[in-house]
């Protein structure tokens, strides 16, 4: 343990007992880019590795005004009332210093903020995806070794984000909006062909009839996108956050296209190939990190100006900085 930090006295049996504010701690452990508490944070992970992987993981994400955090706080809200304990991770890198827009959006989920069997947790201030993906995969290992059985991973930034996410998760759930003019349009085919269910939200009072006709339009283009019959065909329910309509009716969904995963022995394949992905990520990061040195950067630069001034080719530019770095080690 350092002399220090608290966080090194984080035990795993705390943690799987359910202690709050050991938690926390162990959060704030594996989000740490420290030295001496990555070593730290990983002989926790070790110890708490077999007592995750039992949770239901489903990412969510949403056009801006969506009302995701209204949303999400029903549905927490909905499924702590049949008996289950319920984590919220976000991953925003758009902001290194707040920790993400979630830190909003919390004082909105105020059940969930108030319920004991719920655990909300910003991002952590990696200033990189890489680095903020990294500390939320680990986060959930600590949750669901703590007892949460269902894990909602919420992508507060927009792009990649969503990729990442996706990457993470059994289930991928994305939120509309019938009132954002033209549907088709105004969704990249990328985030339709990850997403295994679509909610279109806010669909209540004089919005239901155009939300239910967004829904059908959705629907026929979804079938263009998926028309192998074998093919899981992404459902497409409108439901509002805010009056908690056909919310059950999404998470019904959510858990169809779980239980398909499981019936064709495709779960534990994709986790596996999840795990796989994560440990390419890293090391990516890893030698991001290492170019980064001053060192490093200064043989990047020299080799950057010797390509251009056609002194060495950019193989040979490429050698030379990968010799750096190896000695950065």
């Amino acid at each position: 343990m350092s002399a220090d930090s608290d966080e090194g006295g984080v035990k795993a049996g705390d943690v799987l007992a359910g202690d709050r504010a050991t938690i926390a701690q162990a959060i704030t452990l594996v989000e740490s880019r420290r030295a001496d508490h990555r070593r730290q944070a990983q002989q926790l992970l070790v110890e708490l590795l077999p007592h995750a992987g039992h949770a239901q993981r489903v990412g969510i994400t949403g056009v801006p005004g969506v009302g995701k955090s209204t949303f999400i706080d029903t549905l927490g809200t909905n499924l702590i009332a049949d008996g289950h304990r319920v984590a919220v991770l976000a991953v925003d890198p758009s902001s290194s210093r707040s920790g993400g827009s979630i830190l909003g959006d919390k004082t909105r989920m105020t059940r969930l903020a108030a319920d004991p069997n719920a655990f909300i947790r910003a991002s952590p201030s990696a200033g990189t995806l890489g680095g903020v993906a990294k500390a939320t995969r680990e986060t959930m290992i600590v949750m669901e070794a703590a007892g949460y059985d269902i894990v909602l991973v919420e992508t507060v930034g927009v792009g990649q984000s969503e990729y990442v996410v996706a990457d993470m998760v059994d289930t991928f759930l994305f939120l509309t909006l019938a009132r954002t003019g033209d549907q088709l349009q105004g969704m990249k085919r990328g985030i339709l062909e990850l997403a295994d269910v679509i909610g279109v939200n806010k669909s209540d009072g004089e919005h239901a009839a155009e939300s239910e006709r967004a829904a059908r339009e959705l629907s026929g283009a979804l079938r263009f996108l998926r028309g192998g019959a074998d093919e899981w065909q992404t459902p497409v329910v409108t439901c509002s956050g805010l009056q908690n309509v056909n919310m059950d009716r999404v998470w019904k969904h959510v858990t169809r296209h779980r239980d398909r995963l499981i019936e064709r022995g495709e779960l534990d394949t994709k986790r596996r190939r999840q795990l796989v992905e994560w440990t390419r990520a890293m090391v990516r990061d890893r030698l991001l990190d290492r170019l980064a040195a001053p060192s490093v950067r200064a043989a990047v630069q020299a080799a950057e100006a010797a390509v251009l001034a056609g002194e060495i080719t950019a193989d040979q530019a490429a050698t030379r900085i990968l010799a750096a770095a190896d000695k950065h080690q």
